[in-house]
């Protein structure tokens, strides 16, 4: 089975800022090339909470050529192929939405998302972010640039599809019960996996219709906050999670999906630095549950 993995890396909080893009090429299960790009963006500022996560400033990327021009190059590389992202919410969105910036018509392919099938591979973990998955894989990572985390994702896609089976694309879909999303000149279909229990809003908080974003591994989840956020006031995280199309909890319960961990004030949680929500949580998940924990970086990341 042959397929490309994707990733991007953005110069803002805007998708439509791509400053780096990486594809790994993976031809009868082997890894045969990996290939990255500088890009110059649109924007001329970059946000410094993204320039701490991958490196990348503006002096790297003033001589570089911008979007619309790499695709002249880049496009006809994954048209008709079948793609694979860590978090493919992240980066088919910064695809489709730069695309659209530049008035260039979508590509037609196929896409999956690593993040989601590997929770069907690897059960139980307490994250499933790339540097997790590839330190309990023993994947060499330089997370957080384009290049390296596009080949992290491959040979982690090649081991969950060794474990599992995978031979095809049509069993990705039935042992690994997730969807194939698709990209086409026009629109686009997610890649996602389907919940089994009825949801409602613990939170009673009014979304706004026009941010609902099917491809967010929030969609359709249940999200509680502990501890401080640096990047804004738990009410705003509590929105974004509803606009999304999420749900928010008040406690931890057997049916939260995602735990997000702020800042813990010492004087009030125990010595293991864990407030009752993550001590709750890290039980829970001992007994098989598959809530996740996350921090504030990866909330960002996929909102």
């Amino acid at each position: 089975m042959d397929f490309i993995t994707i990733d991007f890396e953005t110069a803002t909080a805007q998708r439509d800022s791509p400053c780096e893009i990486g594809l790994t090429f993976v031809k009868n299960r082997q890894i045969v090339k990996t290939k990255s790009w500088l890009i110059k963006p649109m924007y001329e500022e970059f946000d410094f909470f993204n320039v701490h996560i991958h490196g990348i400033h503006p002096f790297h990327v003033k001589n570089e050529p911008e979007f619309d021009q790499l695709w002249m190059e880049i496009g006809p590389l994954l048209e008709n192929q079948f793609l694979i992202a860590h978090n493919a919410g992240f980066d088919m969105s910064v695809l489709r939405r730069t695309l659209e910036a530049y008035q260039i018509p979508f590509p037609t392919l196929n896409y999956s998302c690593s993040y989601i099938f590997s929770k069907k591979v690897w059960q139980g973990l307490p994250s499933y972010n790339l540097e997790t998955l590839c330190r309990i894989n023993n994947i060499e990572l330089k997370h957080h640039r384009a290049g390296p985390d596009s080949k992290a994702t491959a040979e982690l896609s090649l081991k969950a599809f060794d474990l599992a089976g995978i031979n095809s694309i049509d069993d990705i879909q039935e042992k690994l019960k997730t969807t194939i999303g698709k990209l086409y000149n026009g629109g686009y279909t997610s890649s996602e996996t389907k919940r089994l229990t009825t949801l409602k809003d613990l939170a009673n908080i009014v979304g706004d219709p026009t941010k609902i974003n099917p491809d967010s591994i929030f969609h359709g989840r249940i999200v509680v906050f502990t501890g401080t956020l640096s990047s804004m006031v738990r009410a705003e995280a509590q929105q974004i999670i509803i606009n999304i199309g999420g749900f928010i909890g008040n406690s931890v319960t057997k049916d939260t999906d995602f735990l997000i961990v702020g800042q813990q004030d010492y004087r009030v949680v125990g010595d293991d630095g864990m407030s009752s929500k993550q001590e709750k949580a890290v039980k829970l998940i001992e007994k098989g549950s598959k809530l996740e924990i996350i921090s504030e970086d990866d909330f960002l990341k996929n909102i």
